[in-house]
């Protein structure tokens, strides 16, 4: 258990009392007007959501301290996939829950809040990606489905507020301290990594619990087992023996070990002399660093990736139904991979919240600050054999068990070893840079992030009697945002003479290319830029077009009445209200002239910072009313109108453009961000059925429907560049466009939408209810179903490895399912959780840290856990718990989107096992 689950465990008591008035709880008054649904296996913690989510009039789902971390769960990410409608995609590099999606949409549709507050971010996103939340430092997680106007930084698909912990709510003193050892990467066909993280928690009140203290703190370490990977590079089909046969066209296989170390604070001071008046300041520091070692090897293995890589010769080949699912291409020249992806990354959020109440009102104030840094490395290097290696010299790749489709099942054998190092050296292997006058033996790339968020919200709230309306609210909200990207990348280049020049490869570690069980040799290129490598920067377009600042504010003022009252003998409740919001964005970024871009170096290829913008406004009204039907019966309903903003590298400034033809007529055609990009929106529709049995369990049905009024993909429109072109620039000197600066610009831009629906089925119950033999047994579970009429075109959008001309809604798995089976009585606590969803749409990372649109299969993903707690004498108050994730050791897939069984990238992560303690006194 972490030292968070104390937290819960401790004010436990104080928070079954005051579950229906959740406002003492939370710095914002909304809270206690939301639909809480609790992933819990404690049952104290399930009856107090339970009475929360019967007073509740929204749609949201939750989790709470007393859960993250225990039976099954130690990540606020994974602990949210377990909720109805809600589900993750599992990180590319750690196999662990990264991205979370909402009803089917992708995860850049959801607003992501710390206590009621937007924060910055170190990616391209605007959201925080999850890992920098220890878990321990998050006191619960709430997802609005269904926002109310007094929600600020809300998303299209969801709302995420993570909560930290507020002291005054607890009954007395808390201290706690945990210690936890992992080991990853088991049965994964690799070597195992390990772990340890450490905990320490402290809660207390002063001055008659006027003053309220809390401090958490978590510092981690964790070394990552190997993960075996696999992408194929397609296939060929080629003439042998007189008939065309299907062959593999190349591969890239790789096994990863990575780093993470990650130190965290979370702290809050409360001040409540009475009733009436109450204020706080809190604080949230995440830093951490994180690296990802690739060893592998890749080629082409008939054909030819590079001037210095010639085409292979087909001999000794089996042949069934026109495919080689067996044979020898001469002519391999592999390329061993040392790549090494380093970054390190800060977050800080401070923020004061005071509330007062004078008469009727309760006036409250609220300024954040949140700053969030990130600089990476990126080490891309090549060994093998030098250019000017004669063809003669050159090894043969061999395969079986090819089916002409799934690469990922072929087995490989190399007649060269790639692990002896008096033949396998740092060289520019292929040419990739053009040849001996621009060798390029590797790549570098050192990028930076910096993103800050300042705010201040003034709101006030009075009791009336108009009638139905029982309470107003008024408020406003401005947010300053400034993120920019920068940094610098080039060729490596060996030191020595000429464009063949080699270096023996560092140390004498030896390590195997992925699934393929090839030895090549090993080592960490970190540290080698100026000892083995000089770097050519490399300047061009789509270098250029990574650098770029946003700034943005936006003024929110809202209006909201809370309803109480009667329609045809039915007892409601709920609000009603809209917001207004201003929005006013500048962007910078570079012009390029393609004319006068000839090379890759700043002299040959010039550019010129260029800066734009625009401002809009939109009106969001919002409806929630619950009605109760009488013996423990709701019926809720939640109209929206909502928007999700884009991502900020989509709305940079820059600009790249030549005369190219377009149908065969010469015109000024140009690419880059839209600086004048405006956010998705759409209109919701939530209706739910809930069904209660005393505050011991609850059923729910509930459906939605979203009309998408724009949807973001990448398009040509017609752009007049006489702003960016100059007397150097030609222009198209024939056709309809002879002399015009009206040409078409390719870039991010708001289209058409489409519409999105789906149901949800909900229970959580303890089995007590049918025998009081089963008493301490419990399950829940929940089944989504979404279904969307959009199809997007996939030229719209960056893609990697997709062959259909349509794509879905990035993030829409049609079918997602959770269930939990839990026992827990007299300190003991078992479970067994499966969560799965079915194929959909990811977003990944591709090597220039570019976000590219992938399919990716879907998975069903087992976990086991098991603790005890003591429950008296000298060890009461001590913890132990064992837990094991993946248990059914699922790998990670990706396929074309036309055939899933046609496999184009696989890892194999294996079980991570975790044992911990945790003691509270």
């Amino acid at each position: 258990m972490m030292a968070s689950n104390v937290y819960a465990q401790e004010a436990a008591q104080g928070e079954a009392a005051q579950a229906a008035d959740v406002t003492a709880a939370q710095a914002d008054a909304k809270s206690a007007d939301v639909q809480t649904v609790v992933v819990s296996g404690i049952r104290r913690g399930i009856e107090a959501a339970i009475s929360i989510k019967k007073n509740s009039t929204s749609i949201v789902e939750a989790i709470s301290a007393e859960d993250i971390g225990k039976l099954p769960d130690s990540s606020v990410a994974e602990s949210i996939a377990r909720l109805p409608g809600v589900t993750a995609q599992r990180s590319r590099g750690s196999g662990k829950a990264a991205d979370i999606s909402v009803r089917g949409l992708a995860p850049s549709f959801n607003g992501t809040l710390v206590n009621g507050r937007e924060m910055a971010s170190t990616g391209n996103a605007r959201s925080p990606e999850f890992d920098l939340f220890p878990a321990e430092l998050i006191g619960s997680a709430m997802i609005y489905k269904t926002p109310d106007a007094t929600v600020i930084g809300q998303g299209l698909a969801s709302t995420i507020d993570l909560r930290t912990v507020q002291p005054l709510d607890f009954g007395k003193r808390v201290l706690a301290a945990g210690i936890r050892n992992e080991r990853t990467g088991v049965r994964s066909g690799s070597p195992e990594g390990d772990g340890k993280r450490y905990t320490f928690s402290y809660v207390d009140q002063f001055a008659n619990r006027t003053i309220g203290v809390a401090v958490g703190v978590t510092s981690y370490k964790e070394n990552g087992g190997g993960q075996q990977k696999f992408e194929g590079g397609g296939t060929d089909t080629i003439t042998y023996n007189g008939q065309s046969v299907v062959v593999p066209a190349g591969f890239k296989a790789d096994t990863e070990t990575s780093k993470n170390n990650r130190d965290g604070v979370s702290a809050m001071l409360q001040y409540r002399p009475n009733k009436d008046f109450k204020t706080s300041v809190d604080l949230f520091y995440s830093a951490g660093s994180t690296s990802l070692k690739k060893t592998g090897l890749e080629g082409s293995i008939g054909g030819s990736w590079g001037g210095y890589d010639p085409v292979g010769t087909l001999s000794n080949a089996t042949i069934q139904n026109g495919v080689a699912t067996s044979g020898t291409f001469s002519n391999f020249k592999g390329d061993v991979r040392n790549h090494k992806e380093s970054a390190d990354d800060k977050l800080t959020a401070i923020g004061w919240n005071t509330q007062w109440k004078v008469a009727d009102w309760t006036l409250t104030g609220d300024l954040s600050h949140s700053k969030a840094t990130k600089n990476a490395s990126r080490y891309e290097t090549t060994a093998g054999q030098a250019g000017n290696v004669p063809a003669s010299q050159i090894g043969s790749l061999s395969w079986t068990g090819f089916d002409g489709k799934n690469l990922a099942a072929m087995k490989l054998t190399s007649s060269f070893d790639y692990s002896n190092r008096s033949q396998t050296f740092l060289t520019d292997t292929d040419g990739w840079g053009g040849g001996p006058n621009s060798p390029q033996a590797g790549y570098v790339a050192l990028p930076n992030v910096d993103d800050k968020i300042d705010a201040v919200r003034l709101s006030g709230r009075q009791q009336v009697e108009w009638g139905p309306v029982a309470a107003v609210q008024f408020g406003l909200n401005y947010t300053k945002r400034s993120k920019v990207r920068y940094g610098e990348e080039g060729r490596l280049v060996v030191k020595g003479t000429g464009g063949y020049a080699t270096a023996t490869v560092p140390g004498s570690e030896v390590a195997t290319a992925g699934t393929t069980g090839i030895p090549i040799v090993s080592f960490d290129p970190t540290g080698t830029l100026g000892s083995i490598y000089t770097m050519a920067k490399w300047v061009d377009a789509s270098v250029l077009a990574k650098d770029w600042s946003v700034s943005e504010k936006v003024t929110t003022a809202y209006a909201m009445g809370d309803l109480d009252g009667t329609l045809a003998g039915l007892n409601y409740r709920g609000n009603f209200g809209a917001q207004f919001v201003h929005t006013s964005q500048s962007t910078t970024g570079n012009k390029v002239d393609l004319a006068t871009c000839t090379g890759i170096t700043a002299e040959t290829c010039p550019s010129a910072v260029i800066a734009d913008g625009t401002s809009y406004n939109d009106i969001l009204p919002s409806a929630n009313v619950s009605f109760d039907l009488g013996s423990e019966q709701q019926v809720r309903f939640g109209l929206a109108k909502v928007l999700a903003r884009a991502n900020l590298d989509d709305m940079r400034a820059s600009s790249a453009f030549g005369v190219s033809k377009n149908n065969n007529v010469p015109i000024l055609t140009g690419s880059g961000g839209n600086a004048k990009l405006e956010p998705f929106r759409a209109k919701a529709v939530d209706v739910s059925y809930e069904k209660y049995f005393g505050n011991k369990g609850y059923f729910s049905a509930a459906a939605f429907y979203k009309k998408l009024d724009t949807y973001i993909l990448r398009a040509p429109r017609a752009f007049d560049f006489k702003g960016q072109v100059t007397a150097a620039t030609p222009l198209p000197t024939t056709g309809p466009y002879a002399g015009s600066t009206v040409g078409l610009l390719t870039t991010p831009t708001n289209g058409d939408g489409g519409n999105l629906h789906g149901y949800e089925f909900a229970v959580n119950v303890p089995f007590s209810l049918v025998s009081t033999y089963l008493d301490g047994f419990g399950a829940s579970a929940n089944f989504s179903n979404t279904e969307s009429g959009i199809e997007l075109p996939a030229v719209g959008f960056a893609t990697q490895g997709v062959g259909s001309v349509k794509i879905p809604l990035p993030g829409l798995s049609k079918r997602v399912t959770n269930l939990r089976m839990y026992y827990e009585k007299n300190g003991f606590q078992f479970a067994w959780a499966a969560r799965r969803r079915s194929d959909f749409l990811g977003q990944i990372s591709d090597y220039q840290d570019n976000a590219q649109l992938t399919f990716v299969k879907g998975e069903t993903i087992i976990d086991l856990q098991a603790s005890y707690e003591f429950q008296q004498s000298f060890l009461k108050g001590l913890s132990v718990y064992v837990q094991a994730n993946n248990w059914n050791n699922t790998p990670y897939q990706e396929y074309n989107g036309v055939d899933s069984s046609a496999i184009s990238y696989k890892t194999v992560f294996g079980r991570t096992y975790q044992f911990g303690l945790t003691y509270k006194f």
